[in-house]
């Protein structure tokens, strides 16, 4: 199972980025997909879910300003942010439990500044 994440970068608050997740190794239509975030010196955070039927969930912090979606055809599943904020500073990872283990994908740096 590999997770490939893409997309991160550097932005203004109140600007937008889309990542990226393409995945391969597993039936991915049927996995819930889910994305993390870990800002500097803490735990690493649930930002959302996706699950095989597109029904969605976010974390508080999130919620109203970031999008998850996904495409079976692809393999992708993606997060759309939106009104980003300095609070927002992470790495982000893409994430799926296959056969009672977690898979994760390398990180993808996404910075807001102020």
């Amino acid at each position: 199972v590999q997770l490939q994440a893409s997309g991160g970068g550097l932005v203004q608050a109140g600007g937008s980025l889309r990542l990226s997740c393409k995945v391969s190794g597993l039936n991915f239509s049927i996995n819930t997909m889910r994305w993390h975030r870990q800002a500097p010196g803490q735990t690493r955070e649930l930002v959302g879910v996706i699950s095989s039927g597109h029904t969605t969930d976010y974390g508080d912090s999130v919620k109203g300003r970031f999008t998850i979606s996904r495409d079976n055809v692809k393999r992708m599943v993606y997060l759309q942010m939106n009104s980003l904020k300095p609070e927002d500073t992470a790495v982000y990872y893409c994430a799926t439990t296959h056969r009672g283990r977690d898979f994760w994908g390398r990180g993808t740096q996404v910075t807001v500044s102020s």
